[in-house]
């Protein structure tokens, strides 16, 4: 089963657009089509931005919206203790990702950030756009 990272902003826009492509990302998470990849720094970013008064009003989510998503990961995701430190992103804020990645051996990253996309591959691990990763869970 392929094992991915997948950046906050791919998981938050899932949640604020449950039918647009980066909601079907989270409909396979669900069904259990591929295995998510977290560290503790991912899952406190995640929540901290969910938990924001602005985000939540703007876009109707509830406490129990944002407890559902963890819910989600914990159950379908793998914990990664990040045996390193990484420092190459734009956006120092993104390392993390890359340190998960790394330390779990991810088939991918799956992301938006044009900060993580411009290092595809790296270290060996494909950073992707959240529709090449669709592809590649359903090869046609």
């Amino acid at each position: 089963m392929m094992r991915a990272v997948i950046d906050t902003n791919v998981l938050i826009s899932a949640l604020i657009q449950p039918q647009g492509v980066v909601g079907l990302v989270v409909r396979h998470l669900r069904d259990g089509d591929f295995t998510i990849l977290y560290s503790e720094a991912m899952l406190a970013e995640l929540a901290g931005a969910l938990g924001r008064p602005r985000i939540k009003q703007k876009y109707g989510l509830t406490d129990d919206d944002i407890k559902d998503v963890l819910k989600l990961i914990w159950l379908r995701g793998e914990a990664v203790e990040p045996a390193q430190t990484i420092q190459v992103c734009r956006d120092p804020k993104d390392d993390k990702f890359l340190e998960t990645a790394v330390a779990a051996s991810a088939d991918c990253i799956v992301t938006g950030d044009a900060d993580l996309l411009v290092l595809h591959p790296f270290q060996s691990i494909p950073i992707l756009p959240p529709g090449d990763f669709l592809r590649q869970l359903n090869p046609s």
